[in-house]
């Protein structure tokens, strides 16, 4: 389990190390940690860390130590890798064509984010260049997104370039 934790420790020498420490204590690994002084409240410090633990027992047992050192957990989360490609599309479409493609991929694929630019028309042709940036959860969802872009493309005579 990949998770983030924001705790807030007291400003006391030593403590720092005594929020990590309990992570290892379960075999937990340590991903990345921001020490944050400025976030000062009631004299105790916030510290952000990601962190790998192997499961929710010994998810549990990091808590119970956290609590027995006084330690405050904030806030606790997931924490998911994203994989990101960018598709770009040549032909005669609108903003109207291009909203709707991506309504139709969001049914396919769960969508974390998506950026859309486009050209307007070129004053010698009615074709248009569209780029889309989409991010997923993993590479299968993107090579599904291809699919569907490509499939779009080849449906509608327009262009059509993954990748880049």
């Amino acid at each position: 389990m990949l998770l983030n934790a924001e705790l807030y420790v007291r400003d006391l020498p030593g403590q720092l190390v005594g929020s990590l420490e309990p992570i290892s204590m379960v075999d937990g690994n340590i991903i990345g940690v921001v020490h944050d002084r400025e976030r000062n409240i009631n004299q105790r410090i916030m510290v952000s860390v990601t962190f790998e633990v192997a499961n929710s027992k010994k998810l549990e047992e990091l808590k119970a130590i956290w609590k027995s050192r006084d330690i405050i957990i904030s806030k606790m989360g997931s924490v998911y890798q994203t994989c990101t490609r960018e598709f770009m599309m040549v032909g005669k479409f609108n903003a109207t064509y291009i909203e709707n493609l991506i309504e139709e991929a969001s049914t396919i694929v769960n969508l974390e984010s998506t950026d859309v630019g486009y050209s307007s028309k070129n004053q010698s042709s009615d074709k248009r260049t569209a780029m889309i940036t989409a991010e997923v959860r993993c590479k299968e969802d993107l090579d599904k997104l291809d699919e569907f872009f490509a499939d779009a493309c080849h449906r509608d005579n327009m262009l059509y370039i993954r990748g880049l």
